[in-house]
C-alpha cells in the first residue's frame, strides 16, 4: 500500500516492518556487499571533494588508490552517480574498525569534528531507497537478505523502519514530513 504526502509517495512497508542497524551482527555489510557503490546527488559530490583531504586520513590505502584513480563517484548502469568502488567490491570510503566491522571514512570525519557532513543521504536513509521523479518522490522499503540481523533486532525491540530512521528523514525531508510519517503511523494503527 501505499500512502501520498504532499508531494512524496510513501509505502506503508517503513511503517510495517521493524528495523534497527545490528552492526556486531552484519559487520556493515551494506557498504561492502551488493553491485554498485552508494547513490550520491551531485551537491554531495561536492562536499564530498571539498572535504576529500579532511576524509582522506580516515580511509585506508586501497579507497584513496581507488579516489586517486577514479574520482570519488562513476556513473553506475543507469547514468546515475555512486561512490567509488575498490576493485568493484566495496564502497572507497569503508575503513573496518578493530571488531573488524565496516564503517564509513566520511561519517568518522564528521564525529570528530572535521566536516560538517555526515554522510551520503542514501546511506543515512537505508532501508529507505528514494526515487525522484517529475512530480514526487518515491519512499520505499528495500528488503535484503544481509539486513535479516536488523529486521530481528527491530522486531526484538518493536521499532518501525521509520523511527529508526527518524534522523535521516528528518534530514532529508524536514521535522514536518517526519511529524505527518508519524500521524500516518497512527493512522495505520487504528485500521488494524
Amino acid at each position: 500500500m501505499l500512502v501520498e504526502i504532499k508531494d512524496k509517495i510513501v509505502s506503508t512497508q517503513i511503517f510495517e516492518r521493524q528495523f534497527v542497524c545490528d552492526l556486531n551482527a552484519c559487520k556493515g555489510a551494506c557498504c561492502i556487499e551488493g553491485d554498485g557503490g552508494a547513490p550520491v546527488t551531485e551537491e554531495e559530490i561536492q562536499i564530498i571533494e571539498a572535504n576529500l583531504e579532511k576524509i582522506r586520513p580516515f580511509m585506508r590505502p586501497e579507497g584513496i588508490e581507488a579516489i586517486e584513480a577514479q574520482g570519488v563517484v562513476y556513473h553506475d548502469q543507469d547514468f546515475e552517480p555512486a561512490t567509488t568502488l575498490v576493485n568493484g567490491a566495496e564502497c572507497a570510503f569503508v575503513f573496518f574498525d578493530a571488531a573488524g566491522i565496516a564503517k564509513c571514512a566520511i561519517e568518522k570525519a564528521q564525529r570528530e569534528g572535521h566536516i560538517d557532513f555526515p554522510k551520503p543521504i542514501s546511506c543515512h536513509l537505508y532501508p529507505i531507497r528514494t526515487k525522484k521523479f517529475q512530480d514526487y518522490t518515491a519512499l520505499n522499503y528495500e528488503k535484503w537478505d544481509i539486513c535479516e540481523p536488523a529486521c530481528a533486532c527491530g522486531e526484538k525491540l518493536e521499532v518501525p523502519v521509520f523511527k529508526f530512521l527518524k534522523e535521516p528523514l528528518q534530514r532529508a525531508f524536514g521535522p514536518e514530513f517526519y511529524q505527518e510519517l508519524e500521524k500516518v503511523a497512527k493512522e495505520l494503527e487504528n485500521l488494524e
